[in-house]
């Protein structure tokens, strides 16, 4: 038994992602394989457009034998906290031989260089004047690498699987894990990559071997094509999400996770200014805080999430599909409590309650992101894909 493990969001899934599950198990020779999914809500600051369990029994229709649920506070986290919080699962199952990313270099000796850069950088003066000079963390960071270290490994942190690849690397060596990294060089299309023109009702089809597009480019044809008032749409809870914001003081905006250097301020003061979700975001970004930083912070914001939700590590393993295979990969190594039912999780400790609650709260506001509102308690009440072929 050789079990590997991918990290993923799958919003959502498509051939892309069944190619890395295939040469997943093709090059590291893995038997079994484990997917730590994010659930409702996704690293951009968004709504994932596809509820979880449909996407983790797709997952598991296409070669995952267990999938497992990243918890909300770290799926709308950095991507430092959201490559920690899945190491953490991933280390507590105690059966993972092989972390398996794709990555645009496709060199894993060239990550874990990178990785030791990053570390390395963030000590440096040369960061932290780039960031007292009002530059993002990305961009200081990238500029303290420059002054350090050869041109390829500047290289690496220019593009957004690479940069996800070497948080894994760093998670797994703070981390002290035994899993080994691997990568699988991305084919297809790039990371948020336009094409010029597409057939409406040409939304995604996993039988199409010949084409591999990006999730983004999915997104994009599924809000267009039949059907697309079944998928969730953050621009649902457009309204909501300014009201709740008008009503926080900058005291508790401050509570939300990655808030510093004055962004409560920012914050606080476009939400009394914007009409729009997307001119709220507009009024709040600087060049020192990136969008994506933006987006996930306003969402946190309005869910509710802060800074203590973060610091409590992954509390249980929960099981959103599995099959016979992936019932092998949860042995007595395991030192966490594992079950799909979230009832039977959140009595195992009260920070596994509150991060339960946490994730019960999420999917009843998620519900309200569809042309037709969905019922609160679906964390209870819905069957994942538990499939013992």
């Amino acid at each position: 038994m050789k079990t590997a493990a991918i990290i993923a969001e799958y919003n959502p899934f498509h051939n892309g992602h069944r190619y890395h599950i295939e040469q997943t198990r093709r090059l590291t020779g893995a038997t079994h394989v484990v997917v730590v999914m994010s659930g409702n809500f996704t690293q951009r600051g968004d709504l994932a457009i596809i509820p979880k369990h449909e996407r983790a029994a797709v997952a598991l229709k296409n070669g995952a034998d267990l999938v497992i649920e990243l918890p909300v506070a770290f799926a709308l986290s950095s991507a430092e906290q959201f490559a920690a919080g899945a190491i953490t699962l991933l280390n507590a199952l105690g059966t993972v031989d092989v972390l398996s990313f794709g990555s645009e270099c496709g060199d894993i000796d060239l990550i874990g260089e990178a990785a030791g850069a990053v570390h390395y950088a963030q000590t440096t003066e040369k960061f932290f004047q780039e960031m007292n000079s009002g530059k993002t963390f990305p961009a200081a960071l990238q500029a303290a690498v420059e002054e350090h270290y050869t041109d390829d490994v500047v290289d690496v942190l220019t593009h957004p699987n690479n940069t996800l690849g070497v948080e894994y690397v760093k998670a797994l060596n703070e981390s002290g894990s035994n899993i080994v990294p691997f990568t699988i060089k991305r084919v297809g299309a790039g990371h948020d990559e336009e094409i010029e023109t597409f057939d409406k009702e040409d939304i995604f089809d996993l039988n199409d071997d010949t084409r591999i597009l990006s999730a983004s480019q999915i997104r994009k044809r599924m809000f267009v094509g039949e059907g697309a008032d079944t998928y969730a749409d953050i621009n649902r809870l457009e309204t909501a999400i300014l009201a709740r914001l008008r009503m926080m003081t900058t005291k508790e905006i401050r509570k939300t996770p990655n808030i510093n250097g004055g962004l409560e301020n920012r914050i606080f003061k476009a939400a009394r200014g914007a009409t729009s979700l997307s001119e709220l975001h507009f009024l709040s970004k600087t060049k020192r805080y990136t969008l994506a930083r933006i987006r996930r912070a306003v969402l946190c914001c309005f869910l509710g999430i802060t800074m203590g939700d973060v610091r409590i590590n992954p509390q249980y393993i929960r099981i959103l599909a599995m099959n016979g295979r992936g019932r092998e990969i949860i042995g007595k190594e395991c030192t966490l409590p594992v079950n799909s039912s979230l009832a039977t999780l959140m009595k195992t400790s009260e920070d596994a309650k509150r991060q339960a609650l946490l994730e019960d709260r999420c999917t009843n506001i998620y519900g309200l992101a569809f042309e037709k509102n969905k019922l609160c308690g679906k964390e209870f009440t819905l069957k994942f894909k538990i499939d013992d072929e």
